[in-house]
Parts: structure tokens; sequence; C-alpha cells
């Protein structure tokens, strides 16, 4: 019998944009979080067991608030840890670097909670809708080879936000569906004329608002996790000689060396529903809203972990 797919949720980051632990911040209307909402959406759509990535340094302010809440969710609740010392023999982290290496680095981090099942990864602070989960779900269980992926595609102009930049991966679809080309632009903006994108800060590039982008949710099989891991010391090498305090080992630009390699492949799916985030403090307001208008129409209890 095949695996059970596994649902990996990234939840170490510090929200340094955000200005807080957004993984954790209430936006319900019984404390939870967003993560919360994807859990029981997730749940909804057939995910059985989740692993959350989280740091150590975090642990104690996660278990005290959605951990504890976790304690009555239906699911098997797993955790991993991401530190910046988690790294393969001969590499040390360099003096004076704080930030994580990466949603690539984070989901080897998880590899042994994995294990060989299939396994979708999410971002603990984007809500991305009760479809996009029964999609990803129904595509992990299909029978598909060890390298065929797949990944929730979003038009960009329903991912941005009125509050600054945000970072996504560009996508470029083939004829049959199927990723063909993924860059990760890190800072996009929407500007009065429409929304654009910079590398340097002055050059600028527009994008139309229904380019398909990824939000990092992803499917993978256990193959991926193989790929990254023999990846990883090749990206340490350079980073450490080329941007040693910022470097990041991405999901997307793995998934991009994979496409071009020849690899493997990735079908883009899509949600009809819409996408919200917290990128920044000032989105929460709207996310609260939503999600109390949602509750309202049925689509979630009012308090999610009865």
């Amino acid at each position: 019998m095949a695996c059970e797919p596994i649902l990996v949720v990234m939840a170490a980051g510090m929200g340094s944009r955000y200005g807080g632990l957004k993984q954790i911040d209430p936006v319900g209307s019984q404390g939870e979080a967003i993560l919360d909402y994807s859990l029981y959406d997730a749940y909804e759509a057939g995910f059985r067991t989740a692993v959350i990535i989280i740091k150590e340094a975090i642990r104690e302010d996660f278990m005290n608030t959605v951990g504890a809440r976790l304690k009555r969710c239906p699911m098997e609740i797993r955790y991993a840890y991401q530190e910046l010392n988690k790294l393969p023999e001969g590499f040390t982290v360099p003096e004076g670097r704080t930030k994580p290496w990466g949603t690539c680095h984070a989901v080897l981090c998880a590899a042994q909670e994995i294990g060989d099942a299939p396994f979708a990864v999410i971002n603990s602070d984007d809500y991305y809708g009760k479809s996009a989960y029964r999609e990803l779900y129904r595509a992990l269980k299909a029978e598909a080879g060890e390298n065929d992926y797949c990944m929730v595609g979003y038009e960009l102009g329903k991912t941005v936000t009125d509050h600054g930049s945000v970072a996504r991966g560009i996508c470029v679809l083939d004829d049959k569906g199927c990723l063909a080309q993924i860059d990760e632009r890190t800072r996009i903006e929407k500007y009065p004329g429409g929304i654009h994108f910079t590398e340097d800060g002055e050059n600028w590039t527009d994008v139309p608002e229904n380019t398909t982008v990824s939000m990092n949710m992803w499917g993978y099989r256990a193959s991926f996790l193989r790929e990254a891991r023999e990846r990883f010391p090749g990206f340490l090498t350079q980073t450490l000689r080329e941007n040693p305090m910022k470097g990041e080992f991405y999901l997307p630009v793995t998934v991009k060396q994979l496409i071009a390699e020849g690899k493997a492949t990735v079908k883009v799916l899509f949600s009809a529903d819409r996408w919200y985030g917290v990128t920044y403090a000032a989105d929460k307001p709207q996310v609260v809203a939503a999600l109390k208008q949602m509750t309202q129409e049925g689509k979630y209890p009012d308090g999610l972990w009865k």
C-alpha cells in the first residue's frame, strides 16, 4: 500500500517584515492562527499527518499557543526543527549569520519525519483556500512517477499587498500545463500602473496581473528529498563564497534546476479560492475580516478545534 501524503508546514521564519511571530499571531475568533485554518482545510481534504517545522528559539511560544490548540486537532502532529547549524559534514555557520538557510533547507530538516511518503509543502502564514488542499491531496494520491511533482498556482494580482513588496516565484507553463520555468523574484510591488519587480532597486520590469505565481504550495515525492540533499553542499560552497550572510536555498530554485536537467516534471494545479497572507502587520485586518465572513457563511466553525 502506498504511503499516505503528509503535509509539511514551514513555520520557522522570524517575520522580519511583519515585526513579530506571524505564524502564531491570532486571526480567528478563538485566537486561531492562519496555520490552524490550514490544518483544518488539509484534514478536510484528506491529509492525516502534518509535520510542522519551527525553530528552537520560538518553540516555547509556539507550543504555548498553536501547539496547545493542536492537541485537539484530529491530525497526527509531528515537529521538526530548522537550525542554522544543521549542515552537511565539513560546513560551519559563518560568524554573524542569523538568517535561516531557506525553504529547501527547512524541508531537509524535516526529512526524517517525512520518510518515504509523498508530501505537500506550505507556508504557515499563507491562507491558501480549501480547494487548493483538495487538488493537492488528489494529485499526491494519484499514481505517478517518482519524479512527478506538482504545485498550486495563483494569479499574481491576487497575491500582492498594498503595504510593500513580496517575494513570488514567477511561473511559465508549457502546453501540457506543467511548469516550464520558475524565477524567484524577491521584490515585487504594486504601483499605480500595475505590478512590477526589481532586482537592484533601480530597474523595474512590469508583470501582468494574471501571471501564474508559486506561493510555496508544492507536492513532492520522496525523490525530491534525495535531490535536495545532494545539491545542498554545492549551494553552500557557492553561497559561503558569494553571499555568506543572506544566501538562501530556495525550493523554487531547486525545482528550476530539476526541470532544466530533465529530472522532474511539475504539474501546475489551480485553486478557485482567494489567497490571503500577512506579509506585513497592516495586512492582518483584511485576513481577520475574510475569515470572519467565511465563518459566518458556515465554511468554518466558530472555534476550529472544539
